[in-house]
């Protein structure tokens, strides 16, 4: 993806956020394959637990930040004592269920890959099991928040480079995120 530019976005603000059913159509159009870990947005990749559990090709990948969105699970452990001290490591304990709140880890999760990323020369790695929903939802959440993309740029962009399938009560709870970046309560 080296030298692939990401055009602006259209201005979406006045228009209203789909719903989950035409959210679910959009994501299955388009690219269909996916591989162990594609770069989404630059620096950027999702990944599944394979690649995650592969430490030297993490190393040769250059992956200096890792964000697991199972930390926890059967699969899943990560940490410092798997990574060593090269890889910097944030665990999220997500389950893929449709009434798991993920959005308590939105801003959190958005932080870190950011954080990340004003580094010179750091890459991302956020991973779950498969790299498809859980993954995919919080890398959307960060295209959200700190690049003020809608949620359905996000997606166009994130499945123009990798096919993603966040869970409805994900997709429910990105299009929450969508309103209240798009429509803030006056404070």
């Amino acid at each position: 993806m080296a030298g692939t530019e990401i055009s602006e976005p259209e201005n979406t603000e006045g228009s209203a956020c789909p719903s989950v059913q035409e959210l679910e159509q959009l994501l299955q159009t388009g690219r269909v394959s996916c591989n162990h870990v594609d770069e989404v947005w630059p620096n950027l990749f999702i990944g599944d637990v394979a690649t995650a559990n592969n430490r030297f090709e993490l190393w040769k990948m250059g992956i200096t930040h890792v964000l697991n969105a199972a930390h926890g699970g059967m699969y899943c452990q990560g940490g410092a004592d798997f990574y060593g001290s090269r890889v910097h490591y944030f665990g999220v304990p997500a389950s893929d269920l449709p009434s798991f709140d993920i959005s308590v880890y939105f801003s959190s999760a958005a932080e870190f890959i950011h954080g990340a990323l004003s580094t010179p020369g750091a890459k991302v790695l956020v991973h779950c099991v498969v790299g498809m929903s859980r993954s995919a939802t919080l890398v959307l959440a960060y295209l959200m928040i700190q690049h003020r993309l809608s949620l359905v740029q996000a997606i166009d962009t994130v499945k123009e480079r990798r096919w993603i399938f966040p869970n409805p009560g994900f997709l429910r709870q990105l299009r929450e995120l969508d309103g209240q970046l798009r429509h803030p309560k006056d404070q």
